[in-house]
């Protein structure tokens, strides 16, 4: 039987509530959750992806199931890399439906085998973007009720 991997990719910057709710939520349907970091050349990111990495694995260090590592190009590509058959991602609003509706199908037209799973965030984490919170901490605030405890910001 074929392991069920599914890759969560995303710039993570920085990890989130809603993204650790995301990826706890999905456990129990997968096989293995692989945490892909994507690098963007052509964005100047406020975090490292080393900074990044480290952050989600101090997150996810008890669980075995949950991998995580950074990427570059197109997360369809990515996910032939790691034999991933799932692409996970989470939807806070019908506006990032209407996002991830796009990709998901484009994906699907290069690689049919390759489903985009959706799973939709808590309304208690809905509120919460990585933007925001990037915001929130380039102004000084603190932002410990919205990322994880692990992750010291």
């Amino acid at each position: 039987m074929t392991k069920k991997i599914a890759v969560f990719p995303g710039s993570f910057s920085p990890f989130t509530k809603g993204h650790q709710s995301i990826v706890n939520r999905a456990l129990p349907l997968f096989d293995e959750i692989i945490i892909s970091v994507g690098i963007n050349s052509s964005k100047n990111d406020y975090f490292s992806i080393q900074e990044k990495v480290q952050w989600i694995e101090n997150v996810f260090a008890k669980e075995d199931k949950v991998k995580v590592m950074r990427y570059e190009g197109l997360t369809i590509d990515h996910c032939i890399t790691v034999k991933a058959n799932y692409i996970l991602r989470g939807l806070r609003d019908s506006h990032d439906f209407k996002y991830e509706k796009g990709i998901a199908q484009m994906n699907h037209s290069m690689q049919n085998n390759i489903e985009t799973i959706f799973i939709i965030t808590e309304a208690k984490y809905s509120h919460i973007s990585s933007t925001l919170v990037r915001d929130i901490i380039k102004n000084g605030g603190d932002v410990s009720q919205f990322v994880p405890e692990e992750i010291k910001l």
